[in-house]
């Protein structure tokens, strides 16, 4: 029996292949500290519960394919705290960030098609594309420049008449890159020129430190009818489990073509929608937490991986990742050898592998993706014991 070249391209989840290593080192009885996965531990917004008790029918019924009315309005309302301005229909509730990037390819693209992204990106960039029959095309970011993008020569040597979008995460999973506004004007000048799409991923506006602006692909209204926003409310709410996410863009057509995607598969959850809705309600005080608490988390975490020798890595300023560069030949063994063979008082940790972060073969073996989702305390002493497990391996790999 043959399985199809669609699902055998598709890779597997670079985060998640080694769980079962995982699971094997907890079943020994050692603590694992999770710094693979962007699982937020801050506590849900109440407004979320409170929607859910709203619910009071006594048929679960379909929802409308589009998305509840209460939940688009509420996105709207959201949106115009940005200065982002969309009417009802130019936004499509989707389960998750993940449908909508996976509809978003899907519109625009046709079977070889291209789309060109900045790498190291989210991994299941590469994956949505597979499915959908297009080929990534990377442009490479560097650690040692923060990751931030190349010139606009270098990115416009990338498209060819098959190029059909360029797709980015401002802010960025999984380098913590936070794009300024000379570069998303520099991406919106090359869509606008190329006749090209921009597919921004901006699921993380609201992390953004330093005082830094967040420049959203929407602010540069000569192109607002070339750019596909994606966005959830995984991250912002802590929401993960409720897979609620959008599709949008001032392009009409565009939404008006993704409804049948959209019709296909039916509806998104109606219970989790009615639930989100109310999270417009949640307190400015809650983000305001929130963001201090990651910065505070970023700081422990970049300040223990400049003290660890040969560790090259830029201060991330935005979502809760950062790519850094060690002084191995193999992150993948390293992470792998964190579980299998190395523990500190009964405890170790659990990273990512950064090469499955690249599409350019060869690229970012060396590398490895942390994310800083444990409380201070947790995180001080998960660095503290990744900076030993370093130092152990070097030595024994000499």
């Amino acid at each position: 029996m043959i399985l199809s070249n669609r699902i055998q391209n598709m890779q597997f989840s670079p985060i998640r292949k080694l769980v079962p290593y995982a699971e094997e080192a907890k079943k020994k009885g050692v603590s694992v500290y999770h710094l693979n996965i962007g699982q937020p531990d801050i506590k849900t917004p109440e407004t979320f519960i409170e929607g859910i008790r709203k619910y009071d029918d006594e048929v679960l019924k379909y929802a409308n394919s589009q998305g509840i009315p209460e939940l688009i309005e509420s996105f709207i309302k959201y949106y115009k705290e940005w200065n982002i301005e969309f009417d009802n229909d130019e936004i499509i509730v989707t389960n998750g960030g993940s449908e909508a990037l996976m509809f978003a390819l899907m519109a625009i693209c046709d079977y070889d098609d291209e789309v060109i992204i900045p790498e190291p990106f989210y991994t299941n960039y590469n994956g949505f594309s597979a499915v959908a029959g297009t080929k990534v095309v990377p442009v490479t970011t560097k650690a040692e420049e923060g990751f931030h993008l190349p010139s606009k020569e270098v990115i416009e040597s990338k498209i060819t008449d098959r190029t059909r979008a360029i797709m980015i995460s401002n802010p960025g999973n999984p380098t913590g890159v936070v794009y300024s506004e000379e570069e998303v004007r520099m991406l919106a000048d090359i869509v606008k020129e190329h006749d090209l799409f921009l597919i921004s991923d901006e699921v993380y506006r609201e992390f953004v430190y330093d005082g830094l602006k967040y420049t959203s692909a929407l602010y540069m209204d000569d192109i607002v009818d070339r750019v596909i926003l994606i966005d959830s409310v995984s991250k912002r709410y802590s929401a993960c489990g409720a897979r609620i996410g959008l599709v949008a863009s001032k392009n009409k057509e565009i939404i008006n073509q993704i409804m049948k995607l959209a019709q296909s598969r039916l509806c998104v959850p109606t219970v989790e929608q009615i639930a989100c809705a109310n999270l417009i309600k949640t307190p400015k005080a809650y983000f305001e937490e929130v963001l201090k608490e990651y910065e505070t988390r970023r700081n422990i975490l970049y300040k223990k991986l400049s003290e660890m020798p040969g560790v090259i890595c830029k201060k991330p300023t935005g979502a809760f990742y950062v790519v850094a560069k060690l002084p191995v030949e193999s992150g993948e063994d390293f992470a792998k050898w964190l579980l299998t063979d190395f523990n500190y008082q009964n405890k170790t940790v659990m990273i990512a592998p950064a090469e499955g972060f690249y599409a350019t073969e060869g690229l970012g073996k060396d590398e490895i993706r942390i994310s800083y989702c444990l409380n201070t305390t947790a995180l001080e002493d998960a660095m503290n014991i990744l900076g030993m497990a370093l130092e152990k391996y070097i030595s024994i790999k000499k």
